[in-house]
């Protein structure tokens, strides 16, 4: 019994001491929280077949299935209506949608409109905005190997960012339906550490 009382008591210390802290950051910064790095949450990428993308990017790229390709009616009545009609204004009558997710947890969502069909993406580097994404895989070779027997396409051999002194190696591919991407052998961070495997 004592034993348990004394947890409630030292758990209650620490979440005072917490909030004590986060106070005194407030109060520092004039009553504003110190600005922190946010999380990413997903990234929404519409393809011309939703049936075909969530099988290339599972069987392919390994991302798991969250939800199943659902399909989405344009109407006022519901919470997620309301909110595509915010998103796409009116008039595009019904959509397809799957949720996936990748290893690390990041989600991946695929759209499919009646216009994707007809509208295929086009490699733009140079207009500002979204120009592509990237994933982590240590077998770079491996996974284009496999993205190009799925109908994708290799946009350039396999670099090196430091040949002969680091193992980290890079690739820009493009999926079966024009989304390009790129690879990374290790993390985003190692990339651009100067002190990483020295």
């Amino acid at each position: 019994m004592y034993k348990g009382l004394f947890a409630i008591v030292i758990a209650l210390l620490i979440s005072t001491q917490g909030y004590s802290q986060k106070t005194a950051i407030m109060n520092e910064n004039n009553g504003n929280a110190k600005t922190y790095p946010k999380t990413f949450s997903h990234i929404g990428i519409t393809v011309p077949d939703l049936d075909e993308a969530v099988k290339f990017y599972t069987e392919v790229m390994g991302f798991y299935v969250i939800m199943e390709p659902t399909e989405v009616i344009e109407e006022n009545e519901t919470a997620i209506g309301q909110m595509c009609i915010d998103v796409f204004g009116e008039g595009w009558g019904t959509f397809r949608i799957a949720h996936l997710s990748t290893g690390d947890k990041i989600g991946f969502e695929l759209f499919e409109f009646k216009e994707s069909k007809e509208l295929k993406p086009t490699f733009e580097p140079f207009r500002t905005g979204l120009f592509h994404f990237s994933v982590q895989d240590p077998d770079v070779e491996g996974l284009v190997k496999k993205i190009v027997a799925a109908g994708g396409k290799q946009r350039m051999p396999i670099r090196e960012y430091y040949p002969g002194e680091k193992p980290f190696r890079m690739c820009y591919v493009e999926d079966p339906f024009g989304t390009v991407f790129e690879i990374y052998s290790h993390s985003y961070e190692l990339h651009y550490s100067p002190g990483a495997y020295k």
